[in-house]
């Protein structure tokens, strides 16, 4: 059987998300017709039906749900494959470094560890520069499989760690962030229940692989916009207790009694070989 192409499992990936030809061609930029086409000599080639076509719509078949799952692995890899070799050779831009590290974390959260990590790591001889990438709930194991980032510190049971090498590092628990002025904020601890059900207190949303879960709280975008509609009085948020680090005056922490550990690890592609990666893992495992 021949090779499969790159741009074939791209052109594949954009029908099975869109589940119509037209709107897929729109997002590739490219006429319907050849990328039907496309589509059909795939379909030969790998000897199966891919997708089933009425005048209803298009649907994957379950060849077509493996195959997407599939190529969306593939893709990432051929990404992340050319984002790391560049930013190793130093090409993300003129002038730039022959060594860094991106490493992606929450915004906010393992304030101290990350500060202990960078201070301990830039003092080994011959660290790389690490660029420290900000990012949303659930993005960092997105940016370790697209090379987006090298590496991260990722949060169980909010993050999974499936197919990724780790090392635990920190574990703590959780504290309700609420308006300083809040009745709420007297209390010396709280349950989770009790933080779920003030009416004029939603929980903030945030989004979790680009879809934000139902509710009434405001949905979240950045660490800054919750943090001004906590001291707005206009939400409250669950975060680990070293999120104490980034609060304001506005704001309020009180422990929660029931809420489960959370637990930081350093996070990183199973099939790395950088040395400068190990030499970080190496030192974030001794602080």
């Amino acid at each position: 059987m021949d090779a499969v192409e790159t741009r074939e499992l791209r052109y594949f990936v954009a029908v099975a998300e869109e589940l119509h030809f037209g709107r897929a061609a729109e997002r590739l930029g490219m006429a319907q017709p050849p990328l039907s086409r496309a589509i059909q000599r795939l379909e030969r080639r790998l000897g199966v039906t891919l997708l089933e076509r009425d005048r209803r719509g298009v649907l994957l078949t379950g060849a077509g749900e493996v195959l997407l799952h599939e190529a969306r692995a593939a893709l990432d890899a051929t990404t992340a494959a050319v984002r790391r070799t560049r930013r190793v050779g130093g090409a993300d831009g003129p002038g730039g470094p022959r060594d860094r590290l991106v490493l992606a974390v929450k915004a906010a959260a393992s304030h101290e560890l990350l500060r202990k990590l960078l201070d301990a790591y830039a003092a080994e001889p011959g660290a790389a520069e690490v660029e420290v990438l900000p990012s949303g709930t659930c993005e960092q194991g997105d940016m370790l499989r697209d090379g987006r980032a090298d590496v991260a510190l990722m949060h169980v049971p909010f993050n999974s760690l499936a197919g990724f090498d780790s090392e635990e590092l920190l574990t703590e628990g959780q504290i309700a962030v609420l308006p300083a002025g809040h009745p709420l904020a007297a209390r010396r601890s709280l349950s989770l229940a009790e933080v779920s059900a003030v009416p004029d207190l939603p929980l903030a949303r945030w989004s979790r692989h680009g879809t934000f879960p139902p509710g009434p709280g405001p949905e979240i975008h950045d660490q800054t916009q919750l943090a001004q509609l906590i001291a707005l009085g206009r939400t409250v948020a669950v975060f680990p207790d070293s999120a104490r680090a980034w609060l304001w005056a506005e704001h309020a922490a009180v422990p929660l009694t029931d809420a489960p550990p959370v637990v930081t690890h350093i996070v990183w592609p199973a099939h790395s070989r950088s040395l400068a990666l190990a030499a970080l893992v190496r030192t974030a495992t001794r602080l």
